[in-house]
This record gives C-alpha cells, structure tokens and sequence, in this order.
C-alpha cells in the first residue's frame, strides 16, 4: 500500500465538513438514533479494517508498534498532544491534553458528530490491530473532558 503525504488530521480537517452534512441529512431522513446506530456500524467495520491494515503497515501489532503509529501518526502535526504516563512493553498510559480532532469538530458545532466519527473509533481499532491489547478510556475532551484518557493493556488471550 503506497502511503501519501497528507496527515491523518488533514484527512479528517479535510472530510468533516462534507462527512456531517451527509451525517444530519440522513438523521432528518431516518431519525437520529437510526441514522447513528448506522454510523456506527459503519465506523465500527471501518476501523477494524484500518487497524489491521496498520498492522500490515508497520510489520506488527505489538504495543511498541501500537506506540509507534500513536506518535507518528495520530500525533502528527500536534494532532494530539500527549502527556505519557506509563509506556512498558505491555502498557501505554498517557492522557490527551489537547485534541486538534475535537477542535474541527467544535468549530463545526458537531461535537456529538465528532465522537462519533472520531473517539468512536479507538476500541474497535484495537479489534483489527491486535485484540490483545485493550484500551480504557473513561473521558474524552470530544464530550467536554479536560483530558482523554488513554490506558492501553496488552493481555494474554489463553
């Protein structure tokens, strides 16, 4: 898979705006928790895919991997600043203390749309990447935290 130059949050500051208009037409069509629960689906499969696909893409899916694509991808261009608090062979503690995704969103007035779209994405990412590794997160700065909370365990899966 050849990769191209644009960031992962230009992609995002790039599709948001279109990706919303269509978001709320369908839920004025179909209703909102239709169209949401469709989202979802959607998003869900979506991320599986693009976990396993950057498990082929950095020749591995264990947490020093996992660490690496959280860096040098989701972090790209202050997309993400980080704070790390534990960063082990089997953990990856750290908290986000500022979110350029959250911002798109915000100045979109879509928050709601954004956790969707974005934070939504983060557990079933993990299904496709390596489903050893488990993710808690109890807040995000997309519902109005002043932090996310990130707490990657690699488990051992018997």
């Amino acid at each position: 898979m050849k990769q191209n130059n644009i960031s992962h949050i230009k992609k995002r500051e790039i599709q948001a705006p279109i990706v919303t208009s269509i978001v709320k037409e369908f839920i004025k069509e179909l209703g909102k928790e239709k169209a949401l629960a469709i989202l979802s689906r959607v998003i869900e499969k979506d991320a599986v895919k693009s976990g396993q696909e950057l498990a082929r893409q950095f020749n591995g899916n264990s947490m020093k991997e996992l660490v690496t694509l959280i860096k040098e991808i989701w972090c790209k261009d202050e997309a993400m600043e980080i704070e790390v608090l534990r960063e082990t062979d089997s953990e990856f503690h750290f908290n986000v203390i500022r979110c350029k995704y959250a911002e798109i969103y915000n100045e979109l007035g879509e928050m709601e749309l954004g956790k969707c779209l974005s934070c939504d994405r983060d557990f079933p990412f993990n299904k496709g990447f390596n489903p050893e590794i488990k993710l808690k997160r109890s807040k995000t700065i997309m519902e109005g935290m002043d932090i996310c909370d990130f707490r990657y365990t690699k488990i051992s899966l018997v």
